[in-house]
């Protein structure tokens, strides 16, 4: 049984920074692309970010450069480290799996493409 439990969200003052994880169990972290994704109030889910098995990592426009992803294979855990936030990164971040052994160079962008999610960890950005 696959599970992806995110942890380190909280409130921060804008400009401020957070770390978030995601503890795998049922699968091995660094044999599926993996993603953070992130829903505001009333709006649709949106990618944040991704790295694929290979290592390389991509970024949507809103966070270049703000935010990174990577990963800890012994620990098999994924994290994004979120720095200069701002009150528009307010939003439940959810980590997600692609199939396990899947194109070693993909990084999926879409909900679709991943097949296992968390529960998701609440990230509040005061301005």
């Amino acid at each position: 049984q696959v599970q992806l439990v995110e942890s380190g969200g909280g409130l921060v003052q804008a400009g401020g920074s957070l770390r978030l994880s995601c503890a795998a169990s049922g699968l091995t972290v660094s044999r599926s692309a993996m993603g953070w994704f992130r829903q505001a109030p009333g709006k649709e889910r949106e990618f944040v970010a991704c790295v694929s098995r290979a290592g390389g990592s991509y970024y949507a426009d809103s966070v270049k450069g703000r935010f990174t992803i990577d990963r800890d294979n012994a620990k098999n855990t994924v994290y994004l480290q979120m720095s200069s936030l701002k009150a528009e990164d307010t939003a439940v971040y959810s980590c997600a799996a692609g199939s396990q052994y899947g194109n070693y160079y993909g990084t999926p962008k879409l909900s679709r493409e991943y097949d296992y999610w968390g529960q998701g960890t609440q990230v509040t950005v005061s301005s």
